[in-house]
């Protein structure tokens, strides 16, 4: 089951590439999403916010040549995890990664397997060996549950 108190940014100048991408996050369970249209509104909300991002979703293209995006975001104790999508659009190389904190994606736009994957590895899902404690009638309950959302 996602955790519903993750902290989702999605960062891109046109309306309907953050919509998009939101939904793809409201599919998984995840609404708790904020979507912003410029460079200046994401650094204001991440560096202002009262508590860390747990991804920040961003089109490359947004940086332009002012902002080292790769260092902002892997140095910034306000961004736990980053997707970098429509990396080709920049000028200036940027490391291409899939590991650690910020991945990022050459495709214009992330898509739904993407963004399940990366999700899966943010918020790892429920595992019942992982809680002992958790009393029988309590897993099956989960169990079904998680049944019910696959179902979609």
């Amino acid at each position: 089951m996602p955790n519903k108190a993750l902290r989702i940014l999605i960062a891109d100048e046109q309306h309907f590439h953050r919509m998009k991408i939101e939904r793809l996050f409201n599919v998984l369970g995840y609404y708790r999403v904020a979507p912003v249209q410029s460079l200046g509104e994401m650094l204001t909300v991440v560096e202002y916010g009262s508590e860390p991002f747990d991804l920040v979703v961003i089109n490359a293209s947004m940086a332009g040549e002012t902002l080292g995006l790769h260092g902002f975001l892997l140095d910034n104790p306000q961004v736990r995890h980053a997707l970098v999508y429509n990396a080709q659009a920049r000028r200036s190389p940027m490391p291409v990664a899939g590991q650690g904190r910020v991945q990022v994606s050459h495709a214009f736009l992330p898509d739904q397997v993407g963004i399940q994957r990366l999700m899966t590895a943010i918020d790892p899902p429920f595992k019942d060996a992982d809680q002992p404690w958790l009393t029988e009638l309590y897993k099956s309950q989960m169990r079904l549950a998680v049944r019910r959302n696959c179902q979609i």
